[in-house]
């Protein structure tokens, strides 16, 4: 949310970004992320607290914060933030009778807006568990995929200028899947088919 304020300073004090969009995009995703690495070191500092405070089972026995659980809820959270930010400024301009374009784009210039929010919430919660991950064991190459994915991903929503919903938002969901799948890599799942277990006689 802070990084998204910040975003928002930026471009309207900084003249070149109100020119080119494309340039503030820049700026609002080194934030983003530059935010999400800083809540990573937050929790890490914090993890031995959350740890004496963590929840206590039915058995008795105290149930340790799980680091992945960590990851998803910040991500999560970078998401939801992420979509309700985007889809802000649509419903406001969607406010009034019988809105069905904005200034003359498509109709269905809502919908899309609606699945490319859906998809940075996914992202965002895909990212935050590849970079959480990435970071406590030092594999810088799926860090810098988020922040390369998440560039790409903010610069493809720029055709939504020129009306190529179709495009944008096939990129998007191809991005979402591999996104998808780097996350449940880094979670510790296997992309590899299990073997059957022998039959016994």
């Amino acid at each position: 949310m802070v990084s998204l304020l910040l975003s928002s300073i930026l471009w309207s004090v900084v003249v070149p970004l109100k020119e080119d969009l494309a340039f503030g995009v820049t700026f609002a995703v080194i934030l983003q992320e530059l935010f999400r690495f800083m809540f990573y070191i937050l929790l890490r500092f914090a993890e031995a607290g959350l740890q004496k405070v963590s929840q206590v089972g039915v058995t008795g026995t105290i149930t340790p914060v799980n680091r992945l659980s960590l990851a998803y809820v910040a991500g999560l959270g970078f998401g939801i933030m992420s979509g309700a930010f985007s889809l802000v400024n649509v419903l406001a301009d969607a406010y009034g009778p019988g809105t069905v374009g904005i200034q003359g784009d498509p109709t269905n210039f809502f919908v899309v807006s609606a699945f490319t929010s859906l998809a940075f919430v996914l992202l965002h919660t895909f990212w935050g568990v590849i970079f959480f991950e990435s970071l406590d064991h030092k594999q810088y190459i799926r860090f810098s995929y988020v922040i390369l994915s998440h560039l790409t991903v903010s610069y493809i929503t720029l055709l939504n200028q020129r009306h190529l919903y179709g495009v944008s938002l096939a990129l998007t969901y191809i991005i979402l899947v591999i996104s998808g799948l780097f996350a449940y890599v880094s979670a510790g799942g296997s992309l590899r088919k299990a073997r059957p277990l022998p039959q016994q006689l």
